[in-house]
């Protein structure tokens, strides 16, 4: 049987993109399972999740350490003695330090809700909207020592529409977020993620789509 690549989920809150990894673990021959979840939050509804589905998950409150350094050093202990190959942040409302990345280089992922590099950081959606762009949608990257600046795996765009609110617009975005970060993790796991630089190509490349994304449309 093929060894499945071990994840430790990171994450701060309800963890809906939890639900979607969990769910997508549990289909015969994703190439993945989540070995470890680690929330920062005790109230955190991602550690039910786990709970719910039979994985090991554990509070590490960040609040317990003085200094960010500190709780990393925590994390990595507990994420290696999991045997965990890739750490995937999962609404984890934490800035990594260097403690991670040189534990874990270019072996942590995140998702963002925009299409980097614009709107990095919070409050995202309503950026777009203020803004005035036409399309927004989300990013799936590997984490570096900036604020989402890490190399792109898989992007998703989603239309700005004349009636969206930041709220509307997150939902649909959302639905997109729950497509592209399984794939992004599906890809890692069968070795065809590669990274050069900014650049990361996918061996073998996956079927083009080449149709392009007008807003407004061209159409009365």
């Amino acid at each position: 049987m093929t060894q499945r690549l071990r994840l430790g989920i990171l994450a701060s809150g309800g963890g809906s993109n939890l639900q979607v990894i969990i769910d997508h673990c549990q289909e015969h021959g994703f190439p993945a399972e989540i070995a470890v979840v680690i929330a920062n939050n005790p109230d955190a509804g991602a550690l039910e999740r786990a709970h719910r589905a039979g994985i090991p998950a554990r509070c590490i409150n960040h609040r317990d350490f003085a200094g960010r350094e500190a709780f990393d050093t925590a994390l990595v202990t507990a994420l290696q003695e999991a045997g965990v190959q890739l750490v995937v942040l999962a609404g984890f409302m934490r800035i990594i330090t260097k403690v991670m990345l040189e534990a874990f280089p270019q072996r942590i992922i995140n998702i963002h809700p925009a299409l980097l590099p614009a709107f990095p950081g919070l409050h995202v959606q309503q950026q777009a909207i203020d803004y005035g762009a036409r399309f927004s949608g989300c990013t799936v990257h590997f984490v570096d020592g900036g604020v989402d600046t890490g190399p792109i795996i898989i992007q998703a765009v989603v239309p700005v529409l004349p009636e969206d609110t930041a709220d509307t617009l997150a939902a649909r975005i959302l639905e997109q977020e729950h497509k592209i970060y399984p794939r992004a993790i599906q890809l890692i796991a069968q070795g065809r993620v590669l990274v050069e630089g900014r650049t990361v190509t996918i061996d073998p490349p996956a079927a083009p789509q080449a149709t392009a994304l007008v807003n407004p449309s061209l159409k009365n």
